[in-house]
């Protein structure tokens, strides 16, 4: 399931639009124990967009009949959003714009997945419709809050997929299904019909296998949505990376694998990897990006959760999950006084982040230093989530683009995979240094 392979069937006549829908409906049924989707849509209501691909030319549509998936926090109209909470959902009468997008393309909406309930959450769990399984280890987590939407590409359910990123969820599920992960920089792709986690914060992400299915796609993606106060404008490239680079790699002491031998060593063989595509490693001082960090939920970003769930919080509590509803409850206390001294903080930190990006081309970290079990995940719910945002949490409070990207495997097959990261704006360019690791990679 890659762009390539279904244009070439289309222009083959291997298959149509319909077809390969029905194909991927009995994939859908084949894994059905495994709860990716929270609404596939039915013959009915993907008929319209069947019947205008029949109508269309190929040539004239640059996603014509390229399946997706959408995570059950973006709208897609007609078709009932949930962001995982039976009781808050609603239909909406338009797609998110992003999805608008897509669809005006050629793409097709095969359904809605399964999340961490109000995208709260880097595991997979928290979902009251199931714990969605790691495709390559059902006893593994899948990663969160992106979990269906991962899943669903991973097994070949769909050629690409939406995510959320406010903490790291459209890069934690990629490292842990063998995908890449692409967090544009905030507001280049509108957020205009998702459901909030934090609004100042959040990203629609982009899941693929291939690395240049990400760039053709986030193309598309790139629109600018005057309608959303927070949506920017991607600008001309900033800079490309040259063939020579220099690229940041976290001081020893700042890279944590809470324990796992493998994934220390998967991430040494990525700087190698790097150094052989003409890079030479600079160390940096990991801290301000730690820092910032752990403001993302020590902080009073939280109450942003919070503003986004007050009233059914209020109304109804029992409707949340235990986990999701303490972690987004701790948002009502927070006082103004606080926002204003972590930003001050946070201030501080980006400034301090400025002067290490600017002197190198970008950066690379593990995407996470470890993976878990659903199991353990269970008995350690916060703890272990928390570990697993060490890499992630900064990003959208510094303003940065992340780039997750598959790094090889564990002796029991399971991925690791690594972050490459940069200032804001520059999307394209790490879009293109994806597309650089990937080929040496195969």
């Amino acid at each position: 399931m890659t762009l390539l392979h279904v244009k070439q069937n289309y222009a083959q006549n291997a298959c149509t639009p319909r077809e390969l829908v029905q194909q991927i409906k009995e994939r859908i049924a084949h894994f059905s124990d495994n709860p990716i989707w929270l609404h596939v849509l039915s013959d009915t209501e993907l008929e319209p967009y069947l019947t205008r691909l029949e109508q269309a030319s190929m040539e004239a549509l640059p996603l014509y009949g390229v399946p997706f998936a959408i995570k059950d926090n973006i709208d897609l109209a007609g078709i009932p959003t949930t962001a995982a909470c039976p009781d808050f959902t609603y239909v909406p009468e338009r797609s998110a714009f992003v999805v608008e997008k897509l669809i005006e393309a050629g793409a097709i909406p095969i359904g809605k997945t399964n999340l961490d309930q109000f995208a709260t959450g880097l595991v997979g769990t928290r979902s009251p419709y199931g714990a969605c399984q790691n495709s390559i280890d059902s006893a593994y987590i899948s990663g969160g809050s992106s979990s269906g939407s991962a899943v669903s590409v991973a097994l070949d359910m769909v050629v690409f997929s939406l995510g959320t990123d406010t903490a790291g969820s459209g890069r934690v599920p990629a490292a842990f299904n063998n995908l890449c992960g692409f967090k544009a920089s905030k507001g280049v792709v509108s957020t205009s019909g998702v459901v909030p986690a934090c609004r100042s914060l959040d990203c629609v992400s982009l899941f693929c296998k291939e690395a240049s299915d990400v760039s053709a796609i986030f193309e598309i993606m790139a629109s600018f949505d005057e309608e959303d106060v927070y949506a920017r404008a991607l600008p001309p490239q900033k800079r490309a990376i040259p063939l020579n680079f220099t690229f940041g790699v976290p001081k020893a002491s700042d890279l944590q694998f809470f324990g796992d031998t493998e994934a220390k060593v998967l991430f040494e063989k990525s700087i190698e990897r790097l150094i052989g595509l003409g890079g030479v490693p600079k160390e940096i001082d990991f801290t301000p990006f730690l820092e910032a960090a752990n403001l993302l939920y020590s902080g009073p970003w939280v109450s942003e959760r919070y503003v986004a769930t007050q009233t059914l919080l209020h109304t109804s509590p029992k409707s949340f999950l235990e986990v999701t509803r303490a972690i987004i409850a701790q948002g009502e206390a927070k006082k103004a006084s606080e926002y204003f001294e972590a930003e001050y903080q946070l201030k501080a930190y980006r400034r301090a982040a400025e002067k290490i990006l600017a002197e190198v081309d970008f950066c690379v970290t593990p995407t996470t230093g470890t993976i878990y079990t659903i199991e353990a995940i269970q008995a350690d719910p916060i703890t272990l989530n928390s570990n697993l945002g060490y890499y992630t949490n900064f990003m959208n409070l510094l303003d940065l683009a992340a780039y997750a990207l598959p790094a090889g495997e564990r002796s029991n097959h399971l991925p690791f995979g690594i972050t490459i990261f940069a200032d804001h704006f520059n999307d394209e360019a790490l879009l293109e240094m994806g597309e650089r690791y990937m080929k040496e990679s195969i």
